[in-house]
Order: C-alpha cells, then sequence, then structure tokens
C-alpha cells in the first residue's frame, strides 16, 4: 500500500507489474479493513480445483485418443 500511495497506482502497478484495478482493488480493501488472505485462499482453492479438474480432462482425452485408434485399426 506504501508503494501505491508514494508512486500513485498506475506507476505501482507497472513497478509490480499486474493491473491497475487489482492494486486499486487491494488498497481499497486495505483501507476498509478487510481481509485480503480470504480472496487469496478462495483463489488458490480455485485454481487448484482447476488445476486437477485440467488434469482429469487430459486423461480423459488421452483414452479417447487411444480408443479411437483402437477401433479405427479394428474397422479395417
Amino acid at each position: 500500500m506504501a508503494l501505491a500511495e508514494s508512486l500513485g497506482p498506475a506507476a505501482a502497478a507497472r513497478q509490480l507489474e499486474m493491473p491497475v484495478k487489482t492494486l486499486a482493488n487491494w488498497v481499497d480493501a486495505v483501507r476498509a479493513g478487510r481481509s485480503l488472505t480470504s480472496d487469496a485462499t478462495d483463489l488458490e482453492s480455485e485454481i487448484s480445483r482447476l488445476r486437477a479438474e485440467n488434469a482429469n480432462l487430459r486423461m480423459e482425452r488421452e483414452i479417447l485418443k487411444k480408443a479411437a485408434a483402437f477401433f479405427a485399426k479394428e474397422s479395417k
């Protein structure tokens, strides 16, 4: 927050390589006394869930590829 206050939100966001709106939301949350950790925890759990879903979908895709190849070979 100190960086955003000293440099201004746009310059601080550029230095941190993040969107200005995200930084502004964080600064507003801190000023309002809201916790950022619950948001971060929610995001981490969502990322974890999506990674697991992605791994499952990749596995299913590989199984379908192998099944398609098997049945294509059988039909010849």
